[in-house]
């Protein structure tokens, strides 16, 4: 399967991934420009972007891509480890290059939050139409066909009675982070105290659901109802995902993902991590030399 192609089965599996691009590279590096390849979120890498040394610098700094959802060109250069950031890029000195140096631009490519709402009224609808601009993708479904996944940004009950309690209970078991109910706040509570869940789970629900913001109208109250989310979301975010964990090869003192996609060898219970298979053969000819010093 081609690069192209398992870039297109992944965006339809809602897999998050970075696409690493070569857009120049000196001789005798063996990439070229154009070479392409995917980093996934456990470090494997599909495509060619380099040889091993190389591709350890590109698995380190995807990851870290994927992380942030920020694209960054890096360059790797031939040299002693040392490592040179400024705004959107990044210069990698990496001394298993037997020479030459690559530009490669790393691109995540993380699906749009998806929003699942339950229910076919006029607010469903307007919560569809106004979600697709705020960066949401939203599946309306009727209450019978909801299936929340751990995955999923929200789930919005708008369905007036129909299907409301399993889509609920389901979300909340799931740990969902944002629950929505659109309910009187009578009928709303009445729901609420139905559900086959814990009294922490139970007052996760939004409900009345959004903002108060004196909506009336379907486009309003689902204004309200976007509005909360993207709040919590952004407020979320304020504490930023922890990177892949990074380890330095003992070998050559270069910094790598600490990964199972990484060249990596456990002794004596400690697991040590490299850039390539070569300084892994060099480490376990010989483990004692590379011992830290006490």
């Amino acid at each position: 399967m081609s690069v192209t192609d398992t870039a297109a089965e992944l965006i339809r599996g809602r897999v998050p991934f970075v696409h690493a691009t070569v857009v120049r590279a000196q001789k005798p590096a063996s990439a070229h420009a154009g070479d392409t390849a995917l980093i996934r979120a456990d470090g494997v890498i599909d495509g060619f972007v380099g040889g091993t040394c190389a591709e350890a610098s590109v698995r380190e700094y995807g990851l870290m891509t994927l992380s942030s959802n920020e694209p960054l060109l890096l360059r790797i250069v031939p040299g002693a480890p040392a490592g040179n950031a400024e705004e959107g890029a990044v210069t990698v000195a990496n001394p298993c290059l037997s020479g030459g140096s690559m530009e490669i631009f790393l691109e995540p490519r993380v699906p749009a939050p998806r929003v699942l709402v339950v229910g076919d009224s006029p607010i469903a609808e307007a919560l569809a139409a106004l979600g697709g601009p705020l960066g949401f993708a939203v599946d309306v479904v009727p209450g019978e066909e909801a299936r929340p996944s751990a995955d999923d940004a929200a789930l919005v009950v708008a369905s007036h009675g129909r299907g409301e309690e399993p889509a609920l209970t389901a979300a909340l078991r799931l740990g969902v982070p944002y629950v929505a109910l659109i309910a009187s706040r009578i009928r709303g509570a009445a729901v609420l105290a139905s559900l086959d869940v814990s009294d922490e789970q139970r007052a996760r629900v939004h409900s009345p659901a959004g903002l108060d913001i004196g909506a009336r109208t379907a486009a309003e109250i689902a204004l309200s109802v976007l509005t909360q989310l993207v709040a919590e979301r952004r407020a979320g975010e304020r504490t930023a995902p922890a990177p892949a964990a990074r380890a330095v090869d003992p070998v050559c003192g270069m910094t790598v993902a600490a990964v199972d996609a990484s060249p990596h060898a456990t002794v004596d219970g400690v697991t040590t991590w490299f850039c390539c298979p070569g300084c892994r053969t060099a480490f376990l000819e010989d483990p004692a030399r590379y011992a830290p010093a006490s």
